[in-house]
């Protein structure tokens, strides 16, 4: 009786957070709601795809090789169209690289379709319309619940894991995974409390415009994940559909309550940013309390996944925690 009561609560639980219905006799079919509406998957999926960034990451972490996903194009050193993490859990699965992807100039709907797959991961993804009506034709998709670009790795988890029918091994990875953060954040005490803001450009040659990404971000929800909060020009800009917002350097004061500044560049954008007469004047500049993360493995880790999160994990928080002691 106790677990059979304790399963009704994990599909209670299951429900209110991704509006997944599924029957009580098996786990399929399964109805997942989303951006576009519903998708039912009738049958336990065999062969699994995935599209845009990282979806391919929460099969992999549950055991589950797709037949083919996107090629990495942002942070691939070696060039291979593999991340570091996703090349570290293909060899613990013993498994091949399958077919990837170029989405170079947007989703190859005739590779994905190659691949045959019974389902399409896309959780996290920029899907429009019509991407989603064309994939459709291939296979059931998973899309974002939301809007583009704006799914967190707990959803991305959630929502793919729903897809696969294996909604409570997707929670157990999100449970393992914080476990994982709150060690981190608590080995580094010096960022808790601090606040702290991730620019999406900083151009070296005209830093006129401050553009930042808002509180609907994966990489800002992931500082907020390690014990940062966001300042007020954030959380301002942080409007429903919106992941980013800007403003003009002439206004440069509204950034007062920034501890922390996260960014991608080098050290010619940091002594530019130190030497121009608008973003000099931020206490974060002036204290060299900056994040520079580079067209790398851990810059592109900022942006969390279920496999990069613990890969990164230490090298960011320690990065961040020796900017936010400079902040003191």
């Amino acid at each position: 009786m106790f677990h059979q009561s304790k399963m009704l609560l994990l599909m209670a639980a299951a429900w209110l957070a991704l509006a997944v219905t599924q029957t009580m006799a098996a786990d399929f079919p399964v109805t997942v709601t989303h951006a576009f509406g519903e998708t039912t998957v009738p049958d336990r999926p065999e062969r699994v795809a995935t599209v845009a960034w990282a979806n391919h990451e929460v099969p992999l972490a549950l055991g589950i090789v797709p037949v083919g996903f996107a090629r990495a194009n942002f942070g691939d050193d070696d060039g291979d169209g593999l991340l570091p993490w996703v090349a570290e859990r293909l060899d613990q699965l013993g498994a091949d690289v399958p077919p990837l992807f170029d989405e170079g100039d947007g989703i190859d709907f005739e590779a994905v379709a190659a691949t045959q797959p019974d389902i399409i991961l896309a959780a996290y993804s920029g899907l429009s319309q019509s991407d989603y009506d064309t994939l459709s034709k291939i296979a059931p998709v998973i899309p974002y619940r939301d809007g583009p670009w704006s799914t967190g790795w707990r959803e991305m988890i959630r929502l793919n894991a729903a897809g696969l029918g294996m909604g409570e091994e997707g929670e157990a990875l999100i449970h393992r995974t914080e476990d994982r953060i709150d060690s981190a954040v608590a080995d580094h005490p010096a960022i808790a409390g601090k606040s702290a803001m991730f620019v999406t450009h900083l151009d070296i040659r005209d830093l006129s415009v401050i553009r930042f990404y808002s509180a609907n971000d994966p990489r800002v929800r992931f500082l907020e994940d390690l014990g940062l909060r966001s300042p007020q020009a954030v959380t301002e800009a942080t409007a429903p559909g919106r992941y980013s917002g800007e403003m003009s350097a002439e206004r440069i004061d509204a950034f007062a309550d920034v501890d922390i500044l996260v960014s991608y560049g080098g050290r010619a954008l940091f002594d530019r940013v130190r030497r121009n007469r608008l973003t000099s004047r931020m206490e974060t500049v002036e204290n060299g309390a900056i994040v520079l993360l580079g067209n790398d493995p851990v810059g592109t880790a900022a942006n969390p996944t279920p496999l990069s999160i613990p890969w990164v994990l230490e090298d960011y928080v320690s990065r961040l925690a020796d900017a936010a002691r400079k902040a003191e």
